[in-house]
């Protein structure tokens, strides 16, 4: 993600942030510029404050009353919701703080998400407009018969379970499931890599090239991932895939590739907003050596790159992990073949593999 400033003062801020601590202004998020906007209340409504905020009316997105959004929406748009939030189909009572809470959390994680998706101009469909459009139901485990509910993706609608927004209970689950990383947006950029794989993969024309690379998607699904569970990871899966659980299923493989390729690029952008360069005083260090100057959207920019880039980078931020008494920030490895998988997302993204140039443009 982008160095964001305050369209008045300048002062370096958050994606999350609200108010400006400096100058004190309410900040709104405007996603089609990629701006956070310092605003003026004007009858009712806000004004762009600051000699390059470009002006313009804009009013905050429906759930910026519940503590939960900070994107903005054109002032003349009668929509009451922003470009992320549209895509909600249940949420939480609003009445209930402590789930109102968990759910701030998960819109934290599902806007850095939509954030990258909007910055590879990926296609961005609500439910409204397609019976199989980008949709999320967040639920707590009591609302549902079973009494548990399940993370996962069916036909665009993707079901985040609320307990997953509690730090101690997610870690819980890490840790009784072998997972050597867990976390929200990991959740939502794998499961939208499953919406995806219907748009650009399944309706983009792109099946015989991604069955080359990931595997059978046709293969039974409930018995690839019951034979998982049961027996364990493949033997040497690090050799093929970027984790154990990728290798279960030839779907299960690209929406893990789809949420490393987010994970990588979106952390790349950091590294290009605030000048990060990686040489490290030991010899034959060329491998972890790298300058992030570079924009990783761009259309040109190679997959090795991008991936030599990360090397370094990821090796430096694992050390300042440990340094601090963490667990590494990417605890994973990548091995060539699935640099192979990562190139493949990278063109698909930029509409080079089947007629997902055409999909995306038509949404």
């Amino acid at each position: 993600m982008k160095l964001f400033t305050c369209s008045f003062c300048s002062n370096v801020l958050y994606f999350e942030n609200v108010v400006c601590e400096r100058c004190n202004h309410s900040l709104g998020y405007e996603p089609f510029s990629n701006r956070i906007l310092a605003l003026d209340p004007e009858d009712g409504i806000w004004r762009a404050a600051g000699s390059h905020a470009g002006g313009g009316q804009w009013k905050y997105c429906g759930n910026y009353v519940h503590g939960v959004c900070n994107w903005l929406i054109a002032g003349d748009n009668p929509d009451e919701l922003c470009a992320a939030c549209r895509h909600n189909i249940t949420v939480p009572d609003y009445s209930d703080a402590t789930r109102v809470e968990l759910w701030r959390r998960m819109e934290v994680a599902k806007r850095r998400m939509i954030y990258t998706a909007m910055r590879l101009h990926l296609p961005l469909v609500t439910r409204v407009e397609d019976p199989e459009g980008l949709g999320f139901a967040f639920l707590s485990d009591d609302a549902e018969p079973s009494g548990k509910v399940m993370t996962g993706h069916d036909e665009g609608l993707i079901t985040i379970a609320l307990v997953e927004a509690d730090d101690a209970q997610r870690e819980t689950r890490r840790t009784s499931m072998g997972e050597p990383y867990r976390t929200l947006l990991g959740h939502f950029r794998h499961e939208v890599g499953h919406w995806y794989w219907d748009r650009l993969v399944r309706d983009g024309g792109a099946l015989e090239e991604c069955r080359a690379i990931f595997g059978d998607d046709e293969a039974d699904y409930g018995e690839a991932l019951q034979a998982h569970y049961a027996n364990g990871p493949k033997p040497d899966w690090q050799m093929s895939y970027v984790s154990s659980y990728a290798g279960s299923h030839a779907w299960e493989d690209f929406a893990e590739t789809w949420a490393h390729y987010f994970h990588i690029v979106d952390t790349l952008e950091v590294g290009n907003s605030w000048g990060v360069g990686v040489d490290p005083r030991v010899p034959d260090s060329d491998l972890l050596t790298t300058t992030i100057d570079f924009d990783v959207y761009a259309d040109h920019v190679p997959i090795r790159q991008i991936t030599d880039a990360w090397l370094a980078l990821s090796a430096a931020l694992n050390s300042f992990n440990r340094a601090m008494g963490h667990q590494d920030l990417y605890p994973f490895v990548l091995s060539d073949v699935v640099i192979g998988k990562l190139g493949f997302i990278h063109d698909l993204v930029h509409g080079r593999i089947g007629s997902s140039r055409n999909s995306r443009a038509a949404a």
